[in-house]
Order: structure tokens, then sequence, then C-alpha cells
């Protein structure tokens, strides 16, 4: 029976995975998850949808029931760890608790990103990125009367989608999720948002918050001020990499691992979204904000712990669910060259194929899951379609990749 103790810090998905997945792979030593918020792990997507718009209860965004972790034997500690010390292996919780580790996991996620403007410390100025997060957004919101979502990302449209009311959001880019989507798909998003009634400010910034204790205005780069008295920040968020840092490790845009996502520590690992890892998609160091990251990268160490180590490799996938329309995205979307765009745009069931030098790197599908799943089978065989090779499907990736199964 092993005797080694691996302690995962950080309980949201990809901590509790790396756990889960441990046990799952016979992993008899000692499994400590180590978290700070309240109650067992649970799933963070669902806060800005199902969760937000009261349609899923607590009961749908935990990851498993309490029992769960009694049954395989993964202890949950409720703290925060105040320090790493590397050279005798173990952790100090603020409460001063120490836990000695064999092999540490740092899955300490991400924070959202704080609005440096006066006025940002208001009451009614709000963020969603846990629970009680959310709780706060539902109860605000139904005392509020005018709504203004700072950031026109992910987190900020599914606030604005699954908040019940027209709400104003302002993006200091020219167009929405610039940072993660095509032109195309946003501007399908942007003319969804504005037949849902909600107002679209782009290319413009926010340079203050005002109001008597209570946030009453938003004053916008242009000089226009904003009557609200519900602000939502959501302008991104920044690895946590306090610990690995203050223990010595390389952090560089997240805590820098190697391709078995291990640290230049031997006994430490990095995994989900303060992760910054050499990612074979991108072609660099790249840190990735996905479900499918943090599941993946967790059940890659678990392997490697162990011992049975392999490069991470997994294809990136996201997926956001917006006015009625699913977006799923296969690969990475970076200096794409071409675009195609195939299905019923006017239906609101199309993909966007992008390439780069000829060759496929990203599909987003709108309401169209099967290109989606085809999509994710093709960018995993060798080699990546090529553009000549699509235009002779027609640009169908069924067809495509039914043509290189038979072949």
């Amino acid at each position: 029976m092993s005797t080694e103790t691996v302690l995962v810090v950080g309980s949201g998905q990809s901590g509790f995975q790396a756990a889960a997945s441990l046990r799952d792979k016979g992993f008899a030593g000692r499994v400590v998850l180590i978290g700070d918020e309240p109650g067992v792990p649970y799933q963070r997507p669902p806060l800005s949808k199902a969760y937000l718009a009261g349609s899923a209860g607590v009961e749908q965004l935990v990851l498993r029931p309490e029992d769960y972790f009694a049954e395989k034997d993964i202890e949950l500690v409720r703290g925060r760890v105040a320090a790493i010390e590397r050279d005798a292996a173990k952790v100090r919780l603020e409460d001063g608790t120490e836990l000695g580790y064999d092999h540490l996991v740092l899955a300490t996620g991400a924070r959202n990103r704080a609005l440096p403007v006066p006025g940002a410390d208001l009451e009614g100025v709000l963020t969603l990125r846990t629970r009680a997060d959310a709780d706060r957004l539902r109860a605000s919101l139904d005392a509020a009367s005018d709504v203004v979502v700072i950031g026109g990302g992910f987190i900020g449209l599914e606030f604005a989608s699954h908040a019940g009311r027209p709400v104003t959001v302002v993006e200091a880019q020219d167009r929405l999720l610039a940072r993660v989507a095509s032109p195309e798909i946003s501007e399908f998003f942007a003319e969804h948002h504005r037949a849902a009634g909600h107002t679209l400010l782009l290319g413009v910034g926010v340079t203050a918050l005002h109001g008597s204790g209570h946030v009453e205005s938003v004053e916008l780069s242009d000089g226009r001020r904003l009557p609200a008295d519900l602000v939502v920040v959501a302008v991104g968020v920044l690895p946590e990499t306090a610990l690995a840092e203050a223990a010595g490790l390389e952090v560089r845009n997240g805590v820098v691992v190697d391709e078995h996502l291990r640290t230049a520590d031997p006994k430490i690992f990095a995994i989900g979204d303060c992760a910054c890892f050499p990612c074979v998609q991108a072609g660099a160091a790249t840190r990735l904000e996905s479900v499918q990251n943090a599941v993946d990268q967790a059940r890659s160490v678990a392997a490697a712990i162990t011992g049975e180590p392999a490069r991470y490799d997994s294809l990136p996938w996201f997926w956001t669910d917006q006015t009625g329309a699913k977006l799923q995205i296969a690969g990475i979307l970076d200096a794409a060259d071409r675009t195609v765009v195939t299905g019923d745009r006017d239906a609101g069931k199309f993909s966007v194929l992008s390439f780069r030098n000829d060759v496929l790197i990203a599909v987003e599908s709108v309401n169209r899951a099967p290109d989606h799943i085809a999509a994710r089978r093709l960018f995993a065989a060798d080699p990546r379609p090529a553009y000549a090779d699509l235009e002779a499907s027609s640009f169908d990736l069924k067809a495509h990749l039914k043509s290189r199964t038979a072949a």
C-alpha cells in the first residue's frame, strides 16, 4: 500500500478532478484536497447561466455529493494555504496547520481582474466568480433599475443573456468576444444581443464610477455618463500565482510547467487556469481558461503521479450559451488568415472554419453540434485538414471526416 501523500491546493474543477482521478487510477496513498470555499467542490460555468437565471439550484452545481469524498477517502480541508516550504516538502495554512507532501498539485485557478478606475469599490459594483458572487448578483438584480456590464467577453455576455432584463454592455474593444472569437461570430452575437434588447457600446472604455456610497453612474472615455445602480465588472481574470512565486517557482502568465505539467521542482505540478504550459495546438507556452483544459490536465497529472506520464496534448475546446444560441469552439483561434462560413447563418445554425497558412486551426459552431464533434475528431488526426482538402468536400466537416475514415 502506498504511503505517499498528494496535496491538491485548490478545490475547483481541476483540483477536484485531480483528486478523483488519482483514486480512479488506483492511487492508494493519502489524497488531501484543500479549498477556501465552504461546502463541497462545485462547477463554475452554470453560475453565469442556469444558476444565475434560477433554473438550476445548488444541487446541480456540486461536482459530487459529500459522501463521495468519504467513500473515495479524499480528505477535504477547508482553509487557505499561506506558504509552500519546498525544502521541507510541506505547506502551511493560514491557521498554522502544516501538511507534508510527496507530490503537490497547484490548482489555484484565477481571480477576477480589478477595474482600475475611481469608484470601483462602491456598493453595487459586483463581479462573478464564485457561488457567493452569483447569489449576491441574483439578489441585487431584483432591486436594480439600470444594469451596466463592463466587459464583452464570455462572462459579461452570459450574465446579460441570463439576467432576465435588458442591460447595457460596455466593451473597450471594437467588437464582442474579441479575445476568443472570429469577427463573424462577434457580429452574430452582437446582433442577437441587440435583438434581445441589450444596448452594446463598443470601442469605448470606462474612466470612473460615480455615486454616494452606492454606484449611480458609469463615466465613459468619450465623456458620456450612464445611469447605473448595478454594475457587473467582467474584464477578465488573472492567474493565482502568488503561492508559487513566493516559493521561488517560475511564473510567466501563470505557473510555468513542462509538457508533463510539472514545475522545475519535480514534486510540484500546476494545472488549470493557473498553469502556463507548452500547448501543442498553439505551438507556444499558453494558459487556458476552460473546463476541458482543467479536467484533462488533472487527469494527466494523476497519470504522471501513478507512474504513467505522457505529454499533455489534449485539444482545447470551449463553449458558451447566449441569447438562445450555443457556441462551441474547437482549437485555438490565433492569427487566422482565412475563414470560411458554412451552414445557414440566417437560421442561426452555422460554423466558421479558420485557417492559418492554409491549415485548419479552429472551428466555431453555432447550434451545429455535429460540426463541433467532427472538428474535434479531425483535430485529433494527423495531419490537420488543409484548406484544399476541405474545399474538395465543400467544407462539409462530416463528409470530410467520413472520407478520411474510409481512406
